[in-house]
């Protein structure tokens, strides 16, 4: 019993003291929504979100309107939003146009994005891995020459819904290739929720090989529940950047069956357990969710937001 009482304080003293969450619900959590979400909606959700605490959020996406909808207002969205001091605000740009109008609606951060799967790449951007590369270059050196800090997105990183699984060795290629491009953060990215502890952990310590670990974020969906355990893979081995989706809104247009990203609430709950500092309102994120939920007139899915709002309907 002892002996595993210390293994036990081992794991957890292995754990990063404060963790980094980038809230994507206004952009990855609303881009698959089939009805349009009220500009005014989005707007009021960013502010609430940075109310409580959230200190880097992706705010709105800068694409076609004829291939994401849902989007085409982001340039509306970061105009109204409240700037926050110290609070980074970031967009999705896929390419020059894009960026030109993150530049315009002065972003702090902007997003490119790559898959490690060759399939979901042509299916996604209609074109091959190297091929997207390509196209990002002129947008990673006009994003730095801005004074932009860039970030860059893994697509299938644990499996893909067209190839299957996705071998490791392409992530880690793909991490080389944004390193090289000057990005400042990369996310190892689960799109469709089938990733594993073990190789989630395996994933996360050959990218840290080319790029470092610090700089290395977790994106993961919940499509077979593994979200929160791959989490805590990851902390094991020290990654300390995540992303989470307020009330778990989310998916990929592109490819079928990928539910939402993990929730924001059920991530800070789990955190919270930990003793892992954020620096974001457990409380008023799960009210956000709640919120969010009602305008969309869907259901909440943030478990940890459901069972906590319960509790104080009924204290």
């Amino acid at each position: 019993m002892v002996q595993q009482e210390r293994l036990g304080a081992s794991k957890q003293a292995s754990f990063p003291k404060r963790v980094q969450i980038v809230e994507v619900g206004p952009r990855d959590g609303l881009q698959a929504e089939r009805t349009f979400v009220p500009t005014d909606i989005k707007i009021a959700l960013v502010n609430r979100l940075v109310a409580a605490g959230v200190q880097r959020i992706e705010a709105a996406s800068f694409v076609s309107p004829k291939w994401v909808p849902q989007m085409a207002d982001g340039a509306a969205v970061v105009a109204g939003i409240d700037r926050v001091p110290g609070v980074s605000y970031a967009a999705l740009t896929p390419n020059i146009k894009g960026l030109e109008a993150a530049i315009e609606s002065k972003v702090d951060e902007v997003v490119i994005f790559g898959s490690a799967s060759e399939a979901f790449c042509l299916r996604n951007i209609n074109c091959s891995v190297a091929e997207s590369l390509e196209r990002f270059s002129p947008v990673a050196r006009m994003a730095k020459d801005a004074g932009l800090r860039l970030r860059a997105s893994i697509s299938c990183s644990f499996g893909c819904p067209y190839q299957g699984p996705v071998d490791v060795d392409a992530v880690v290629d793909m991490v080389r290739r944004f390193r090289d491009l000057g990005c400042d953060e990369i996310d190892i990215a689960d799109t469709i929720g089938v990733g594993t502890v073990r190789q989630v952990q395996q994933g996360v310590e050959a990218a840290s090989m080319a790029f470092p670990l610090e700089c290395l974020a977790g994106h993961f969906h919940d499509t077979y529940g593994q979200a929160l355990a791959n989490i805590v893979g990851a902390l094991q081995v020290g990654m300390s950047v995540f992303h989470a989706s307020v009330g778990g809104l989310g998916g990929c247009p592109y490819a079928k069956g990928a539910t939402g990203n993990v929730a924001t609430e059920d991530l800070l709950y789990l955190l919270d357990g930990l003793g892992i500092e954020t620096g974001i309102d457990l409380d008023a994120i799960v009210s956000v969710g709640d919120w969010v939920s009602q305008q969309m007139g869907k259901e909440n899915g943030a478990r940890a937001g459901r069972a906590l709002m319960a509790r104080k309907a009924s204290s």
